[in-house]
């Protein structure tokens, strides 16, 4: 039986990034791979893609583009991000999948913004430097300003994948979860045991907010000076998902008051620039946007990818990557990722 066509275009990944020795021997084994130029893009579809059963990467496909792609069952974005560069109408007509890797990435952010959470709370972080510099404290005096995450109100913004690796983490520590997720109607937030809660209130009442939404055109800068200032003192605000959810020089102007505490994965523009001024601001706890960067999740990517690979060449619909949802995939607007 002839092995189908894979296009392989991952950048900014490379296969031996997502795929361990022994998957890579298997998807060149099973299927016949053309690597996609790093110049010339256009000229090597309009050449190549009409041989091709899979995409494996994210380049741009316009519906011009996709009518020569006569196998194509399926694109698959390892890069993880849904952008605005693919004609996602004429897929879902022609029965061709678009599918991300996103999935592999919830379980590693989940995790460090528990760690991130706990570190604000007790003052893990600071405690430690202040150890090196020989300015320790002992006992209570070292912990008159932290608390237990045990029984805090917590909101999460966004019900997406990240929540729902993040939700069962806190559970032992606290029910007492409130959820905004305006593409999720109220008795589905219900039936996880939540609360649906508006902005205004989950910024007034919430004690630790995790920001894990995905960036929109229509969530663009939506977390600003009125809803920050309405953070009670010693809110913690953690931000894991997308930077441009947040109007950030609001948010460095709140925390500037010196009484709410931020942990954040993510920024404007990076890599931050080495004088940016974020880096003196107290009471921020910094992470180089490596929260979902570890080697066993992106051997996982190459893993799932592998798996709805074997599912769609049985036209079965894939299972293990995210979906490109037709309603709400044109709205995405995040940033493609630079940096592995």
């Amino acid at each position: 039986m002839k092995k189908l066509i894979v296009i392989s275009d991952p950048f900014p990944r490379t296969l031996d990034l997502i795929f361990t020795k022994k998957k890579l021997k298997e998807l060149k084994t099973k299927y016949t791979l053309i690597v996609a130029p790093s110049k010339n893009k256009k000229k090597f579809y309009e050449s190549n893609i009409h041989k091709a059963s899979f995409i494996m990467g994210q380049p741009d496909l316009d519906k011009k583009l996709l009518s020569k792609a006569v196998k194509l069952k399926a694109i698959i974005n390892v890069e993880s991000n849904f952008m605005n560069n693919v004609d996602y109408q004429y897929c879902h007509k022609r029965g061709i999948h678009v599918i991300a890797t996103s999935p592999v990435f919830s379980k590693p952010v989940a995790e460090i913004a528990l760690g991130m959470t706990l570190s604000l709370l007790r003052n893990i972080h600071e405690a430690h430097f202040d150890f090196l510099k020989g300015k320790e404290k002992y006992g209570l005096e070292s912990n008159l300003k932290a608390s237990m995450l045990s029984g805090k109100k917590i909101g999460l913004l966004g019900f997406g994948d990240l929540a729902k690796s993040l939700y069962p983490l806190l559970l032992p520590f606290t029910k007492d979860i409130s959820v905004y997720d305006p593409w999720l109607p109220n008795n589905v937030v219900k039936r996880y045991g939540f609360q649906p809660i508006n902005l205004k209130d989950m910024f007034s009442k919430c004690e630790v907010i995790y920001v894990l939404a995905a960036v929109t055109t229509e969530n663009k800068n939506l977390i600003d000076k009125k809803l920050l200032n309405k953070m009670k003192p010693n809110t913690l605000f953690i931000l894991m998902s997308r930077a441009a959810v947040v109007n950030f020089k609001d948010l460095v102007n709140r925390v500037k008051k010196g009484d709410i505490y931020v942990a954040t994965d993510v920024f404007p523009e990076e890599p931050v620039r080495k004088n940016d001024p974020i880096r003196k601001v107290k009471n921020i706890l910094f992470s180089a946007h490596r929260a979902g960067a570890l080697t066993e999740a992106f051997y996982n990517m190459g893993d799932i990818v592998l798996k709805d690979m074997n599912l769609i060449s049985k036209n079965l619909k894939p299972k293990h990557c995210k979906r490109a949802a037709l309603k709400t995939v044109g709205l995405l607007a995040s940033k493609p990722v630079a940096i592995n």
